[in-house]
């Protein structure tokens, strides 16, 4: 029985029904405007809880990427300005919605402090003995007997010391045959240059893995009372980017024979000349598998754009798998024979950024089932391949189907167009390439080996500001990819890049390998 039939047992006139019948038809479509205006306010207001937290986060939370002290006031200013307006228009919200106070997650339990730390091994010691102003007794005056010792370590250092290395060559005569002999003089990779391998690898690693400006490296050698001006540091810079080059093709050679490798981009900023300003490059990275036996290598590729066609060039022919983001520039890649594998710690990311904005019940549920893979990871670390395999097949794959039939199930009862839902579709859509590291033992879960080798270029970035010249920047990617490979394989980078600039003017290209900062296998 409907309301009209209802109403008319109580016999109104045509006039009161009609009216009552168009008065409860607008309460109904009132009611329907009012839930759909509920329903985009709350994800209006779940948008802004999440703007918020990540603000916070950027102002008081800790930050890998740390700006530089003369944009640092300006960045706070900004900061402040959009943390008062969220806040704000977040207030407004809720208060219209009629809705409590946020409560914010529980703090993290504070961190007990280690103890001193014992000082590296392999460091020299320089021993200072301390004796007792007298060697007898202050109270009978016999003779002191030694009962032991009482040893303390402190850690020092010795600056950078310049010196000037004198290479004489004296010359010989023989007075019969009117001869002249003498030593050949040494080969430089700078023919004519006054630098030292040694100082030309000071230079390279304190702006490529230090990340100092040129300028800063003057300054350093001018309160040592030598004059380096950045005219001629900035020349040999160029000039050992060039003669690395051979080793950089070749690192990339190596890498390219892997059968799974790990790629990332990151934006760099270039001077344009023609307009005064600079423009946005990008500095393409790609790292071996970090499972596999392939030694440790990392390659930076130097391009104008964030084209996928950058990627399928570098790449060319090779075939294997590939741990990517969810970036468009990689898909063309994946139309042929290469495999996709989709990075887990992004499809975390985004869940555990909602639960800390929101404290969402459904987000904590996820990031709790993806704790329990990774978990396993943490069992499988340093077992072989093998092992790996069969713990993921007994472990993972289970809990891989049932993670996907829980966020299918979820979804359908989470509404379009908010955070949580957004989250939710972003595992789904690509679930087959998430899931994909489960099939064996030799796929990575995650994409972050690549991601913390470009981490340092980040802090670099905020130093140098931007790269002169496309050509400045392909030059800086050969350097840092051999000297972040040299530092992903546990090699010294100044040893062996000073090693590498002795060597390098009389070496063969056929025993080039040996020159790399990596041991391969025999």
């Amino acid at each position: 029985m409907d309301f009209t039939t209802e109403l008319a047992a109580f016999d109104p006139s045509p006039e009161l029904l009609a009216w009552m019948e168009k008065r409860v038809g607008g309460l109904v479509e009132e009611a329907r405007t009012r839930a759909t205006e509920i329903h985009w306010r709350d994800v209006k207001i779940d948008k802004l809880t999440l703007e918020l937290a990540y603000l916070r986060r950027m102002k008081f939370g800790v930050k890998s990427e740390a700006l530089i002290t003369g944009n640092r006031d300006l960045f706070d200013e900004t900061l402040a300005a959009d943390l008062a307006a969220r806040e704000a228009r977040l207030a407004e919200e809720r208060e219209a919605a009629e809705m409590g106070p946020h409560q914010p997650p529980p703090e993290k339990p504070k961190r007990e402090r280690a103890g001193r730390q014992p000082l590296p091994e392999h460091l020299p010691r320089v021993e200072h003995r301390h004796e007792p102003e007298v060697c007898t007794c202050g109270q009978c005056g016999q003779a002191l007997v030694l009962i032991g010792e009482d040893v303390t370590e402190k850690l020092n250092i010795v600056p950078a010391e310049f010196f000037v290395d004198r290479h004489i060559y004296p010359k010989y005569a023989c007075r019969p045959c009117a001869t002249v002999t003498a030593a050949p003089a040494a080969p430089s990779v700078i023919d004519g240059g006054l630098a030292a391998p040694a100082l030309l690898a000071w230079v390279m690693v304190g702006k490529y893995i230090d990340h100092l400006p040129l300028y800063r490296l003057e300054q350093q050698a001018a309160r040592s009372g030598v004059s380096l001006a950045r005219s001629t540091l900035a020349d040999w810079v160029g000039r050992i980017g060039v003669a690395l080059e051979p080793l950089g093709d070749r690192l990339a050679e190596l890498l390219r024979q892997g059968t799974m490798l790990h790629a990332d981009e990151t934006p760099v900023q270039q001077l344009d000349p023609g307009k005064g300003k600079t423009k946005r490059a990008f500095l393409w990275a790609y790292r071996s598998n970090v499972l596999g036996n392939d030694p440790p290598i990392i390659v930076f590729d130097y391009q104008p754009s964030r084209g996928g066609v950058h990627a399928v060039n570098f790449l060319g022919a090779w075939t294997g798998a590939l741990m990517v983001d969810d970036f468009g520039g990689y898909k063309v890649l994946f139309r042929g024979q290469v495999i996709e594998l989709a990075c887990l710690a992004h499809a975390r990311r985004k869940l555990f950024e909602l639960h800390q904005a929101n404290g969402s019940p459904i987000a904590a549920e996820a990031v709790r089932r993806i704790g329990e893979l990774y978990a396993i990871e943490a069992q499988a670390k340093g077992k072989t391949v093998e092992e790996r395999a069969l713990l993921r097949k007994t472990y993972s794959q289970p809990r891989l189907a049932a993670l996907q039939l829980w966020l299918l199930h979820t979804r359908k009862s989470v509404a379009d167009g908010g955070g949580l839902a957004n989250a939710m579709d972003y595992s789904l859509n690509r679930w087959a390439a998430f899931a994909r590291y489960a099939e064996n033992g030799f796929y990575p879960i995650d994409n972050n080996p690549v991601e913390n080798a470009i981490r340092p270029i980040c802090v670099g970035k905020k130093n140098c500001l931007f790269a002169g010249s496309e050509a400045a920047g392909k030059r800086a990617a050969v350097i840092q990819s051999l000297l972040q490979t040299a530092c992903l394989n546990g090699i010294e980078p100044m040893a062996w890049l000073t090693d590498t600039l002795e060597k390098l003017p009389s070496w063969p290209n056929r025993r080039i390998d040996e020159l790399l900062p990596i041991t391969l296998p025999a």
